[in-house]
């Protein structure tokens, strides 16, 4: 296939696994010969970017437009993006976690990129209805790439969007990193664990998890790998304690490399209200570590096939999920490339290439 020239357009590269998909997708396709550019609406910068990877600041985004934010402002802000892509003429053009402005620009070839499931994540009918409106008002007619085959159908089906073409790609993966990643010094604990990764926050529902870790009866300990904000964390320990579990439940704090604690677990188990394609399952199969999971939407289904697909249990039955977390404990599933092909760069980055 011919080289092509690709834009991402994102407000910055400050934050959790939106902006690290964009990177590893961004320096995939340049690996492989594409001319790629990361414009950035300010330069707020957490990852560590890919050598050779080139990053462009257009400082679109300051004190002033986050306190003035309305369509005018927008407006002049789309202006620079455009004055950016028309100077590097791209033949594709991703906006991925600035779409409030980039809705502004009319370019053929450019995509939106929905990381997550917008129909899960109110409850409240008038935020939905709300949300709803808005993903309307963003992409009617627009070109969009679901993160998952589960989100394009939300999109589609309980949404009700009418884009001009949808389509599902997964994120790109390579295993060798994580495995690099893996091999460096930890404190890991002495003896098996299972795992949970995630911010401590409602939505990853560490209440279920902690629950039916219970029931399981196992005496394998827990370790919940994270961090939260406010009162998060003391909510969490106090719900620990409540529980009677403040002997085999582990909280190590907030990580900067998780990934030898997920290699070395005995499971990861994910308990979350919604995702929209998880990374921990799909890391931790990458490194060898099977998972148990709830079927929330909209990723977990997608992932967990062949041996694993038992280990997928109805998301409101704790019971359920406190079966498959004995199941696992009692005889851990042996994790095959079959497990995690689908969601490696080489068989996802051609579907970014074909993009128009």
């Amino acid at each position: 296939m011919t080289a092509k020239r690709f834009a991402f357009v994102i407000e910055d590269l400050y934050g959790g696994g939106a902006e690290k998909s964009l990177l590893y997708t961004a320096d995939g396709l340049r690996q492989r010969g594409n001319r790629v550019k990361v414009f950035i609406l300010r330069d707020r910068i957490e990852h560590r970017i890919p050598e050779g990877l080139e990053i462009v600041d257009l400082e679109a985004v300051n004190r002033f437009t986050k306190l003035f934010s309305n369509p005018l402002v927008e407006r002049w802000q789309a202006g620079r993006i455009a004055r950016a892509l028309d100077t590097f003429a791209p033949d594709v053009i991703i906006s991925c976690s600035c779409d409030k402005i980039t809705r502004h620009l009319r370019y053929p070839n450019l995509h939106f990129w929905i990381k997550s499931d917008i129909s899960a994540k109110f409850s409240d009918p008038k935020q939905r209805a709300k949300a709803f409106a808005k993903v309307h008002r963003f992409y009617t007619g627009r070109k969009v790439i679901a993160v998952s085959q589960g989100v394009k159908d939300n999109l589609v089906e309980v949404i009700g969007l009418e884009a001009d073409e949808i389509r599902a790609i997964y994120n790109p993966y390579e295993q060798e990193p994580f495995l690099a990643m893996a091999d460096e010094p930890a404190a890991l604990p002495e003896g098996d664990y299972l795992i949970n990764v995630g911010t401590y926050e409602p939505r990853k529902r560490h209440d279920r998890l902690l629950r039916a870790y219970k029931a399981s009866g196992v005496s394998t300990p827990l370790m919940l790998l994270g961090k939260g904000k406010g009162d998060q964390e003391t909510r969490l320990r106090a719900l620990i304690d409540e529980l009677g579990l403040a002997g085999r439940v582990i909280l190590p704090g907030y990580q900067t490399n998780p990934y030898p604690f997920i290699r070395h677990a005995k499971a990861l188990v994910l308990s979350s209200d919604s995702e929209g394609l998880p990374r921990a399952l799909i890391e931790a199969l990458l490194l060898g570590t099977p998972v148990v999971s709830v079927d929330c939407p909209s990723g977990p289904r997608e992932i967990l096939r062949g041996t694993l697909a038992p280990f997928l249990v109805p998301r409101e039955d704790e019971a359920a999920l406190a079966e498959a977390i004995a199941a696992m404990d009692a005889a851990p599933i042996e994790v095959t490339e079959a497990h995690y092909r689908p969601f490696l760069k080489q068989t996802v980055l051609p579907q970014f290439e074909a993009l128009e």
